[in-house]
């Protein structure tokens, strides 16, 4: 495992100094479409509810949120990363939503940095995921890692996340995905919460969701294209002229997210999906529920927005609860289980 104790010695930590400051200053946006365009929802104009009888409370994982959005997964293990960290935890208690947090392994491998991701405090009631890239299961970790993730952060769950694209533009990428899925099945194992995998930004196709299912993972986080392109976040990061253009080139490159999620539905249909990748309103939000998901999930409009302040955070949310609340008054959906059952008309021209 590598070691590193200093902003300037370890790499880790500089990667994701260097990624939040790309995220916030360059544009990242994937060439893709998220998808969610090619569906309409039929609308009602006799709903037959009231709007004010509307109720968007969920209960994933056993812990009830007032609306099914997760900040997903961003940051962690730098000063900065630790002050977002915070905001978004304090946003998502207050807006009863979940809550992801960005890869603890910086922390794992320098113990001074845990604080950056203990957020329990400004959280008490949060679905709170713990994160560790699962590559690093071919890389001396084991489910001993997970376990100091999960209670480094006091987390309910634990992602772990898959990003074979990024690693290979990265020029300190780790490779060596062979024989990953049996690592990912023991950890599923070992541990005493529910284990839930994840894509970063090119999506999970329908044969990875039923390896994942075999593994006995709880829920797949689909997290498709259509958002941040993390093909073009390296192509930044990279000094190297050869590989900036073979990282551009890939800006196009993954599994729309609505695809990601008809995909997985089909191929685990009794298994949990979350829904991510390029979501930018509640209805969006909505038409991902009817499509299948239990959680839509949101990333970089929200770091934008804790870069701003908490108020900014806690704005985006209740946009995305209203939204997502006159979405459902609009086709007469009183509850998140009836939205579930609304079908999506697909467009002839998308």
């Amino acid at each position: 495992m590598r070691k590193g104790n200093e902003m300037g010695t370890n790499p880790t930590i500089s990667r994701k100094a260097d990624h939040i400051r790309i995220n916030l200053e360059e544009d990242v946006q994937s060439d893709l479409s998220n998808g969610l365009e090619a569906y309409h929802f039929l609308h009602q104009a006799l709903p037959e509810i009231d709007l004010d009888q509307v109720d968007s409370k969920i209960t994933v994982l056993g812990k009830v949120l007032r609306v099914p959005l997760l900040i997903s997964s961003m940051t962690g293990g730098t000063e900065e990363a630790g002050k977002i960290n915070r905001i978004l935890a304090r946003a998502a208690q207050a807006g009863g939503v979940a809550l992801g947090l960005g890869s603890q392994r910086a922390a794992i491998e320098d113990p001074t940095l845990e604080t950056t991701f203990k957020v329990r405090k400004e959280a008490p009631d949060v679905l709170l995921f713990a994160n560790l890239g699962a590559i690093q299961l071919n890389y001396a970790y084991s489910d001993e890692q997970c376990k100091r993730a999960v209670e480094m952060a006091e987390a309910d769950a634990l992602f772990l996340h898959l990003n074979p694209l990024q690693e290979a533009l990265q020029p300190e990428g780790d490779t060596h995905f062979g024989g990953l899925i049996r690592k990912i099945e023991q950890v599923c194992r070992a541990l005493t919460v529910p284990v839930v995998v994840k894509e970063v930004g090119w999506g999970i196709s329908a044969k990875v969701a039923g390896m994942l299912m075999e593994a006995g993972v709880s829920a797949i986080d689909v997290a498709g294209a259509g958002g941040t392109s993390w093909s073009q976040v390296e192509m930044h990061r990279s000094q190297d002229p050869h590989m900036r253009k073979i990282a551009s080139d890939f800006r196009g490159w993954g599994i729309p997210t609505a695809e990601a999620l008809v995909q997985v539905k089909q191929a685990a249909p009794n298994l949990p999906v979350f829904a991510s990748g390029g979501l930018r309103n509640g209805i969006e939000l909505a038409k991902c529920i009817s499509l299948g998901a239990t959680l839509a999930g949101v990333a970089g409009p929200f770091l934008k927005a804790a870069a701003q302040s908490d108020e900014a955070v806690t704005q985006l949310i209740d946009e995305f609860k209203t939204e997502l609340r006159i979405c459902m008054f609009s086709v007469g959906a009183i509850s998140i289980d009836e939205l579930a059952k609304i079908p999506l008309v697909k467009r002839h021209d998308a």
